[in-house]
């Protein structure tokens, strides 16, 4: 470890003197071009290693012989670049004309910036932290304190973004200094962001809401030009790195509204400067979570691209009690970031010259290559993980050092020569007042407000009167059809796909039953002429995991895309059909971002098999069924899950039905297996055009995609509505109702013509949230001669609906004096057999006991 300086060593050691730069075009004095850039390049590559970056001292340069073996003029000046506060690791950019860029803009004179503002913000960030920590003793609130100097950084990032044309910047980050953003950057008043820690009015949130630190914020940053810029700071849960994606996918959609053309949409630079991404990440969180990995490979994917974020690492050299060396095996937490073609500025939280330049560097950087840049900000953590906790427990030297360090403003003062005792009074009474006037509020705060763009929609509890209708007439049906079936002049498509083609131009003409496949894309070709966007991606999707898509065309000679979706009338909506990176939790975050932020959009993500979600747990619990509750911000993203038991194994086998319905309570989302491909179109169609936005988790089938009993005849799609509940139209006066929901109700069916009975009625349950008790009570009551219900599933008993089900259907039939049981697998640590074999064994053994008479489960 390096020794402690002195505070006056250490100020020198922090703000070095300007190198001694040459003039423009010319060369240190007695150095060859060639010489003078072989050492400035051996700094370029190396000089990081060896800047000053920790502020106490710990963290060491590491010492490169390759550098201390360069002497002379040139050699100076180069260290006095890329050895002092700012570490540029940038070389390992294979595009040689940003590492030009870069080096151009380092190696020239530091530009002047505006240190009485810089003084004024660090005292702010650094007294609203004291007058909370006065007050709130011991409370948790994860102070800014220690790198402080994150809000004269978002200051140059938000001022040069401007000057770019930025109208919007999304922020996402952890807890660690969100209130300081929230009030310094977001600009809240702070009796608002204090009003948290009174706690008032908690009757308004029993069973909802969420701590102080995790809520989001909107507010409108003025730069220092007088250019409004409008802040998004994302909900977040203690997920750290789990808001990435979903912040990400918001810029994506506020983009896309910027650059709307008609059907088309603008992704020139121009339009994706006017949205910038921030994300703010904790060292520990950016090295060790894996979210964070999945989103920095969209960066530059098609689907996903939005012109470039900006990443800060609000570097504690700390993650919680664990050092930086149990943390990561690489030298920096930033490392990571290489993988790609991506520069990471390391800089000194204690010199907030540079940590202003290198803000600026770092937004010009964005707008110029449209790219991901890293700005690791390297300060220390003056209180513990929280305000609760004692750190010198776990590094009592380090909290020595820390204890007798004083804050950055002072320090800064003294070194600037500036007075700032005045101003920090009246800052110090200025937070007092604000706190005080937190005490008298009698109401939360609204510290964020939905965009306009939100006003036609509903959410919280569903009501009738949102129901529209979504059945289309024989005629519009044939329009779309022909335009989905329409191939250009000269584009060469392979041979199955033109006999499928001719089958679905049949299909949407009354010719031949409709697959899952054609309803589908009837569906989407219907809302886009409405005027609904449509965006599906997922893994394999342009296809479909099961052949069953084939959404976009590929030429057999050139393998150019054709999608017909977008072709169909110069006055309809976008279509977007990707296939994804092979990532589920930051492509979920992404789309249900995206989701967020254009409600009239039908957004849909697809998994390649319905298991796969499991990759993406953290975005299901903490945002697409908790989000509404916690943060009141609604969202209709549709997950399309292909489920069912076929012999495929336990991972091909089962979407985890019983997770969703677990998560399901309060209307928070719809959980739908629809039974027929007109189902199916109808449950689609109704999610575009219904005003009330929930997610949609779809259960989607497999071996049912193009079998006839799931097929449905063209009349079936002029019918108005989606069917919760899919009555039985071939029994009358049934003794006996099976319940069931997917393939397995078309296998009971089956089984029932084959066994000639008469007597037993079969639903399907196509809406399992919210259950549809009022037309599972009408359909019963159809057959007053009825004495048993079973409900029947496919996954064992401790999977699956009936868990959710049973009791509810339970209390349905008691009302009629009816008894209920349930036929499903046994209960089982996994959600099927291995074997195929064994899966028909099983598969006939459920079959059996769904037609056996029997009161007991």
């Amino acid at each position: 470890m390096a020794h402690r300086t002195t505070l006056e060593e250490e100020s020198t050691a922090k703000f070095p003197k300007a190198a001694k730069k040459p003039t423009a075009g010319g060369v240190a004095k007695g150095v060859s071009n060639e010489k003078r850039e072989r050492v400035f390049d051996a700094f370029r590559r190396w000089g990081y290693l060896e800047a000053t970056l920790d502020p106490l001292g710990l963290f060491e340069p590491l010492k490169q012989p390759e550098l201390d073996a360069l002497t002379g003029e040139a050699a100076e000046e180069a260290r006095g670049i890329y050895c002092g506060t700012v570490g540029a690791d940038f070389m390992h950019l294979p595009e040689p004309e940003r590492r030009r860029w870069i080096a151009e803009r380092l190696e020239a004179p530091a530009g002047e910036v505006d240190r009485h503002k810089i003084l004024e913000r660090l005292i702010r960030a650094d007294l609203f932290e004291q007058v909370l920590q006065a007050r709130y003793l011991g409370t948790k609130r994860f102070s800014l304190e220690g790198v402080t100097a994150l809000i004269p950084l978002l200051d140059s990032i938000l001022d040069t973004a401007g000057e770019h044309g930025a109208l919007e910047s999304v922020m996402a980050m952890s807890h660690r200094g969100r209130l300081n953003v929230m009030v310094h950057t977001a600009c809240k008043t702070p009796h608002e962001v204090v009003a948290g820690f009174e706690d008032v009015d908690p009757r308004s949130v029993l069973g909802a809401g969420d701590v102080k630190y995790h809520v989001g914020a909107t507010g409108t940053y003025v730069t220092s030009a007088g250019k409004e810029i409008g802040i998004h700071l994302v909900s977040n849960p203690s997920h750290l790195e789990a808001v990435d994606p979903v912040a990400v996918g918001r810029v994506r959609a506020k983009q896309t509204r910027y650059g709307l053309r008609g059907p088309y949409v603008d992704r020139s630079p121009e339009t994706l400067n006017k949205v910038v991404p921030i994300v703010m990440h904790g060292d520990a969180a950016f090295a060790g979570q894996g979210i964070w990995a999945e989103t920095l490979n969209l960066a530059d994917l098609k689907a996903y691209t939005v012109g470039g974020t900006i990443h800060i690492i609000v570097n504690n050299l700390i993650g919680f009690t664990t050092k930086p060396a149990e943390e990561h095996s690489s030298r920096f937490a930033s490392d990571i970031a290489k993988r790609q073609s991506v520069p990471i500025f390391h800089v000194n939280a204690e010199d907030p010259d540079a940590v202003v330049r290198i803000g600026k560097l770092a937004a010009e950087y964005r707008a110029t290559f449209g790219s991901d840049v890293v700005v690791d900000i390297i300060g220390y953590r003056r209180h513990g993980h929280s305000e609760v906790d004692d750190p010198t427990i776990t590094q009592p030297l380090l909290y020595e050092r820390i204890k007798n360090h004083d804050p950055l403003w002072k320090i800064y003062s003294g070194h600037t020569g500036m007075d700032s005792s005045l101003m920090a009074d009246g800052i110090r009474k200025e937070y007092e007042e604000e706190q005080t006037k937190a005490r008298t509020l009698r109401k939360i705060p609204r510290l964020r407000k939905l965009p306009d763009y939100w006003a036609p929609y509903q959410h919280g509890r569903y009501q009738p009167e949102y129901e529209v209708d979504t059945g289309l007439t024989p005629e519009k049906l044939a329009e779309i059809t022909d335009g989905l079936v329409r191939v250009p002049e000269g584009f060469h498509i392979h041979a199955k796909i033109a006999k499928l083609l001719e089958q679905r131009g049949e299909m949407g003409h009354g010719k031949r039953a409709v697959d899952y496949g054609f309803a589908e894309m009837l569906a989407f070709g219907s809302v886009l002429l409405e005027g609904h966007p449509v965006r599906l991606t997922g893994q394999d999707t342009q296809r479909g995991t099961f052949n069953q898509r084939h959404a976009v065309l590929i030429d057999t000679q050139t393998e150019h895309n054709y999608l017909t979706l977008s072709h169909l009338s110069k006055q309809q909506a976008f279509c977007q059909v990707h296939n994804s990176s092979l990532s589920e939790a930051g492509c979920l975050g992404f789309e249900y971002g995206f989701s967020r932020d254009y409600p009239e959009a039908l957004v849909l993500w697809e998994a390649q098999f319905g298991d796969f979600a499991n990759g993406a747990q953290v975005i299901i619990d903490q945002f697409i069924s908790a989000g509404e509750d916690k943060w009141n911000l609604p969202a209709g993203l549709v997950m399309l899950l292909p489920h069912g038991y076929e012999g495929q194994g336990p991972e091909h086998s089962s979407a985890r039905l019983e997770r969703f319905m677990q998560l399901a309570a309060e209307d928070n989302m719809q959980i739908c297996q629809p039974s027929t491909a007109a189902q199916y179109f109808h449950m689609l169609r109704r999610q575009a055009r219904r005003p009330w936005r929930k997610p949609l988790i779809v259960f989607t089938p497999k071996s049912m995609l193009r079998h006839p009993d799931a097929s449905s005849n063209l009349e079936e799609f002029t019918t108005p509505r989606f069917l919760p509940l899919v009555p039985d139209r071939e029994v009358q006066g049934a003794r006996r109702i099976l319940i069931a929901s997917g393939k397995v109700g078309h296998e009971l069916r089956a089984e029932r013509r084959r066994r000639k009975d008469t007597n037993t009625a079969i639903f399907f349950l196509d809406q399992l949230y919210p259950l549809p008790r009022t037309e599972i009570s009408a359909a019963i009551a159809e057959h007053p001669n009825v004495r048993e219900i079973v409900w029947v599933q496919e996954e064992p008993g401790n999977m699956g609906a009936v868990g959710y089900v049973l009791p509810r259907l339970e209390r349905i039939a008691k009302a009629r004096g009816l008894s209920v049981r349930s036929v499903k697998r046994s209960a089982s640590a996994s959600p099927a057999t291995g074997s195929a074999k064994a899966h028909e064994l099983e598969q006939k053994t459920l079959l059996a006991l769904a037609f056996t008479t029997s009161t007991s489960d």
